[in-house]
């Protein structure tokens, strides 16, 4: 695939997702689909469970909509660089978010097969999306990856 066709993928994905188009994103999705977002610590691996995580995403954020500023690719893959906005809602997090839209930085690494997308892995910052929402980054932290983290850094 061509960098123009890989961004066109990109790009389309971005404004179904920002619709909350389910059905468009999953026909732009290969069969074999992972979808990585490692602020969160949850993969997904193929149609059905890109979908439900999809779900449960616009749930947590029914306003999302993410903008992609540039991009640069390899022969086999993409990388896009943004802003995403969105409101956290709900108590998906263990916590109760202030209503309040965040504006995030967002960089997204994309694989392609048989002209679709095979993998997405989307990055922004846990803390700055918290600090946003007027929560606790330990507290969804904890609710997310089972940590606890220590009140204060020890001094050494």
């Amino acid at each position: 695939m061509s960098p123009n066709q890989m961004f066109g993928l990109a790009q389309a994905l971005a404004e179904a997702k920002s619709r909350q188009d389910l059905s468009a994103a999953l026909k732009l999705l290969h069969e074999d689909m992972l979808l990585e977002t490692p602020a969160f610590g949850t993969e997904a691996r193929g149609l059905a469970a890109n979908e439900e995580v999809l779900r449960k995403f616009f749930r947590s954020f029914p306003d999302y909509n993410v903008v992609l500023a540039g991009h640069a690719a390899t022969e086999s893959v993409l990388t896009c660089w943004g802003t995403a906005r969105m409101t956290m809602t709900g108590d998906r997090f263990g916590v109760v978010p202030d209503g309040k839209q965040a504006e995030l930085p967002v960089f997204i690494q994309f694989e392609f097969k048989d002209g679709l997308i095979a993998r997405e892995r989307f990055f922004f910052d846990l803390s700055w999306l918290c600090a946003q929402s007027g929560v606790s980054t330990d507290l969804v932290r904890q609710k997310l990856f089972g940590e606890r983290v220590p009140n204060q850094a020890i001094a050494s």
